[in-house]
């Protein structure tokens, strides 16, 4: 039986369709970009497209189901394989999946000429498939402790389900169904984020010499994550009720607490381990605006703990993620570069406008700001890694 590595090298395929990560980093970010890009002309309406949702119905969707899902399979296809020492899915199974995904994008993009319900029956299909292709690995690499990722995958295609059923409503909007897209993906960020933050702060600080390292999961980890169980199944079922806002404090305290214990103000002197902990700040933050919104609704939308969590928590976290595994996967020094940097500094940029925009201060400048700087983030991660994401390895 081949290893992985002797099974990637005799790979003879395309480079992009040799790793998942490959790419569903690379047209994910293109997407995400994309999607971006026209959002507000479509508001504004000077763009019209085919589509059977509202514009902030596919605006949320394609994000959130669109964006989100390819990121994540790029990362549980890279990851699977080494936490169950089985091959990784390349070559055609993994342009099969693609394939999947692009025809999810292209569905909802004419879902007003083919019809909703056939849209959402194409949509949903690659959440299924890259539930059944995860949970196949993890059970047949008898890794069953890693089942409460295929949980949250099986929760994300739920969400999307919804969120379709909602639309095609004669009133409908985003609710539910945005709601559970949204507490999933904080819940994949405290469970995974909960992994690689400290981890890989703790691998770059064992080589700076001595000092505070950050501390091993334990019991507030453990009540960190309840608490944030807790309070995004009461948010996702009651938005607004007082319990929800008190729910919420205790999220963000608990979860701001689990942070200051990862050695976050020893990684200044290296971006690309210092994104991780900011990105994972948006997520008390997220809590904390929610509180915010219920309890002084008069001061601050709700989208602005929304976009805390969306173009703060998911946005920077996965952009983390995003450059760290691509460059240690196609054997380039894990260091974030000054493009890189420039990265991380144009998504900040789009979260903390976009929070600001919801106290309703100068809102539309802001809401463009923020679109511009998500665009130029993930244009720019496609730019950037474009080179490394289509060679093979030897070539970077």
């Amino acid at each position: 039986m081949p290893t992985t590595a002797e099974q990637l090298r005799s790979y003879r395929g395309p480079a992009i369709l040799s790793y998942g990560f490959r790419p569903f980093f690379l047209l994910g970010a293109i997407w995400s970009a994309l999607v971006v890009a026209i959002w507000l002309p479509m508001l504004s309406g000077s763009i019209s497209l085919p589509i059977a949702f509202s514009p902030l119905e596919w605006h949320v969707h394609e994000l959130l189901y669109g964006y989100l899902p390819a990121i994540a399979a790029g990362f549980l296809l890279t990851a699977v394989p080494n936490w169950t020492g089985r091959l990784p899915v390349t070559g055609m199974p993994l342009l099969a999946l693609l394939l999947v995904w692009i025809a999810g994008r292209l569905a909802v993009l004419i879902s007003a000429r083919i019809g909703a319900p056939a849209a959402a029956a194409i949509d949903v299909l690659f959440l299924a498939s890259l539930a059944c292709v995860i949970g196949r690995e993890i059970i047949r690499g008898s890794n069953r402790q890693n089942l409460k990722v295929l949980a949250l995958v099986a929760l994300l295609l739920v969400g999307n389900v919804v969120f379709h059923l909602e639309a095609m409503q004669p009133h409908g909007g985003p609710g539910y169904g945005m709601r559970i897209g949204i507490a999933t993906a904080v819940l994949l960020i405290t469970v995974i984020g909960g992994r690689i933050v400290p981890s890989f702060t703790r691998n770059w600080l064992v080589r700076c010499g001595p000092g505070t390292l950050p501390a091993p999961f334990g019991r507030l980890d453990v009540i960190a994550v309840a608490a944030g169980v807790v309070s995004l199944a009461v948010w996702t079922a009651f938005p607004t009720r007082l319990v929800t806002a008190a729910l919420a404090l205790a999220g963000a305290l608990m979860h701001a607490l689990r942070l200051a214990r990862w050695a976050g103000h020893r990684t200044i002197g290296e971006p690309l381990v210092l994104v991780l902990h900011v990105a994972y700040a948006f997520v008390p933050v997220g809590f904390l605006l929610v509180a915010l919104s219920i309890t002084l609704p008069a001061l601050m939308m709700p989208s602005g703990a929304l976009h805390a969590w969306t173009a703060g928590a998911i946005g920077l976290m996965t952009l983390a993620v995003m450059t760290r595994a691509s460059l240690g996967h196609t054997g380039h020094p894990l260091t974030a570069t000054v493009p890189v940097q420039l990265i991380y500094l144009a998504a900040l940029l789009a979260a903390v406008t976009r929070i600001i925009a919801a106290f309703d201060v100068a809102r539309m400048p802001l809401l463009q700001a923020s679109a511009a700087g998500w665009v130029a983030a993930f244009a720019g991660f496609a730019v950037v890694y474009w080179p490394l994401l289509a060679r093979p390895r030897s070539a970077g």
